[in-house]
């Protein structure tokens, strides 16, 4: 009974629906504003970008305020400088005084005689040659050997000062030429080279059997047997170092 009455209605209204001619013509408004959304989470830092150029120098800033005064100093002290100049004074004198003393003694009383670079010591002891020659080694030197014009008029005039003639110097026979004259050298085996003060007579006739060399207070050159005794020239070279060494005479006896 209660579907009869259902379909009964729903036939109604289907014939209703299907007999109505009526065109909608009713068009779809827009509906009101929502509210606003909430606030979404922040997000991750991205990566960091590239170095942008350097920008140009900007101009220079006003000079700025001077500063503040400091704090005075302590006073300083009190320079003697005139007792120093005078210590300083007597110090040049002093310096002065025993430089003289030590060129007295040196001069008169050891007897040397010097150069820029030698000491020259006469050895008033007769001896030969090779005794002459090594009684200079034993102090520290060798026989004296002029080797300019300058060194050869000091021997000279030190051998004229003492009142000898003649003494032997550094200077020998070192080998024989062909024609059986001999060729001569210094004590230190170096030839004669540019300077030799041969008298005139030696000169044009050398004396083939005499080896050994004396110098006379002229200040020539002669020749002589080496088994003659008479005194010598030492020569000691000035040491570079403090203090002497071996630049200086080992020995001078009363007798030098």
């Amino acid at each position: 009974m209660v579907r009869l009455l259902m379909l009964c209605v729903f036939v109604a209204m289907f014939g209703y629906i299907s007999a109505s001619t009526e065109v909608c013509t009713n068009s779809l408004l827009p509906g009101a504003k929502g509210l606003a959304g909430e606030t979404g989470f922040k997000g991750e830092v991205g990566h960091t970008g590239k170095m942008g150029r350097i920008g140009d120098e900007g101009d220079k800033g006003d000079t700025g305020l001077d500063g503040s005064s400091g704090f005075k100093g302590k006073p300083g002290t009190t320079c003697d400088c005139g007792r120093y100049r005078k210590v300083v004074g007597q110090l040049d004198v002093s310096i002065g005084k025993l430089r003289k003393a030590v060129k007295f003694v040196k001069n008169v009383i050891l007897g040397l005689r010097e150069t820029e670079e030698r000491y020259y010591l006469l050895v008033k002891e007769s001896k030969r040659f090779r005794e002459a020659s090594l009684n200079c080694k034993l102090r520290g030197g060798t026989l004296a050997m002029p080797k300019t014009s300058n060194t050869n008029r000091l021997m000279a005039d030190y051998v004229s000062q003492a009142g000898l003639t003649r003494v032997y110097i550094g200077v020998q026979a070192q080998s024989k030429d062909n024609d059986g004259t001999s060729s001569y050298g210094y004590a230190d085996s170096s030839p004669l080279q540019g300077f030799a003060a041969w008298s005139q007579e030696q000169e044009l006739f050398p004396t083939t059997n005499s080896s050994c060399v004396e110098l006379l207070s002229t200040g020539t050159w002669g020749h002589v047997e080496c088994e003659t005794t008479m005194f010598f020239l030492c020569e000691f070279p000035k040491s570079r170092r403090r203090g002497g060494g071996r630049g200086t005479p080992a020995s001078t006896s009363s007798r030098a």
